[in-house]
């Protein structure tokens, strides 16, 4: 082999060496931007997937409030109708029915209202749903009584500031199991509602026994229903999104809602 044919065979080898070189290199490049394109792309799915699921979440959140809204306040509103036949003789006890009626449905279309506003904010932070009205239960339990519950209300230990869900959460289970009792039992059912507080917990009991009837009635048909169905869910919900418990269920002589929220102190108010 000459000189030239040795050089040119050296040369060979080393021009496929680099071409293999670069052959390896590109596929390495081809690979690390297929890589990246499909984490990309993972990554784009996965926000939208986060996103659909935040959206899923804000609109169960606002269905759960309108169902709340409109149950609590219709229940009440077709309670003092159905007595006004009743009261009609006395005047004074029909003027309360037919102040209730219209106070409770001036602030079911207040809160309705609010809940619907929600829907227009566009910005990413949605506000807190809250009830517009006092949050106090001593308040919830004087509008049942002017409904014809037989409420009372006990507390155990010292009330504490909570965080703003866990009031929300305190005061709609506490409306629900009332308006339960109204739509199951009927006017002149007993109800004890018990606020048990500890350092890290509040305990919400609601016992009820008696009553005029004992099934619920749909309020369009006036017909009897089986079950207490979607807000006996929607209390558990509303529980175990605080990481608390609920256990609902019948009693020798009634019904009673058991609830216990948890809350850090660092968050108290």
């Amino acid at each position: 082999m000459t000189t030239a044919e040795l050089t040119m065979a050296v040369a060979l080898v080393m021009c496929t060496g680099v071409i293999a070189v670069l052959v390896v290199a590109l596929r390495r490049a081809q690979l690390a931007r297929r890589w990246a394109l499909a984490s990309r792309a993972s990554a784009v799915e996965s926000q939208q997937r986060t996103a659909e699921l935040a959206v899923a979440a804000e609109r169960l959140r606002i269905l759960r409030e309108m169902h709340d809204v409109i149950a609590h306040s219709l229940a009440i509103m077709i309670a003092q109708a159905d007595g006004g036949s009743y009261v009609s003789a006395d005047g004074e006890s029909a003027k309360r029915a037919f102040t209730t009626i219209a106070e409770t449905g001036r602030g079911a279309l207040a809160d309705t209202r609010r809940i619907l506003g929600i829907l227009k904010h566009n910005d990413n932070i949605v506000p807190e749903l809250t009830p517009t009205a006092d949050t106090g239960l001593d308040a919830l339990a004087t509008k049942y009584r002017d409904a014809g519950l037989a409420v009372s209300l006990i507390r155990v230990g010292e009330p504490r500031g909570l965080p703003a869900g866990t009031r929300t959460a305190l005061h709609r289970i506490t409306q629900e199991a009332l308006t339960n009792v109204l739509k199951h039992a009927g006017t002149g059912a007993n109800v004890i509602i018990t606020e048990n507080w500890g350092p890290e917990a509040v305990s919400l009991t609601v016992t009820s026994n008696g009553g005029a009837r004992a099934k619920a009635t749909d309020p369009v048909t006036g017909e009897a229903l089986g079950g207490r169905g979607m807000g006996l869910i929607g209390m558990r919900e509303r529980a175990e999104l605080l990481d608390g418990t609920l256990q609902a269920g019948p009693t020798q002589d009634g019904f009673q809602v058991r609830a216990e929220l948890p809350f850090r102190l660092e968050e108290e108010s």
